[in-house]
């Protein structure tokens, strides 16, 4: 049996959604940091890597490495992770219940979503003052 495909012209073929289409919403944004969180721990993690490695070859080395994150771009680079494991988290915990069907009503998932992004600020903004 032989399958005959119409034959449409591509020009008139509507096309698929995607960001140049539609306007960013706050569940979208959301889900998109929730990936680039997702990565920037793993790149984290390359640094925890580093840092138990210099801490295993000496105290000099482990000098230079305390320097660096004691500067503005290393201080930088540690708040950017702590806040983005707050964020991963609160973020998870809401994708979370979303799996147990609650909270998918609209209204529900943008105040969720404004929770998430206060909360995961708020933390990093706490934790940093206590540990100053």
């Amino acid at each position: 049996m032989r399958f005959i495909l119409n034959q449409v012209d591509t020009q008139q073929r509507p096309l698929s959604p995607h960001l140049q289409i539609y306007r960013p919403q706050l569940t979208s944004v959301l889900s998109i940091m929730h990936r680039l969180t997702g990565i920037l721990l793993s790149l984290g993690l390359l640094l925890l890597v580093y840092w138990l490695y210099v801490l295993a070859e000496g105290e000099a080395s482990y000098q230079i490495f305390h320097t660096f994150l004691m500067s503005r771009p290393g201080l930088l680079t540690l708040f950017l992770l702590n806040w983005a494991l707050f964020y991963h988290l609160a973020n998870g915990l809401r994708h979370l219940f979303w799996d147990l069907g609650l909270g998918l009503e609209l209204l529900s998932s943008y105040l969720s979503g404004y929770l998430v992004a206060i909360t995961s600020f708020a933390a990093t903004v706490w934790l940093w003052l206590e540990i100053s």
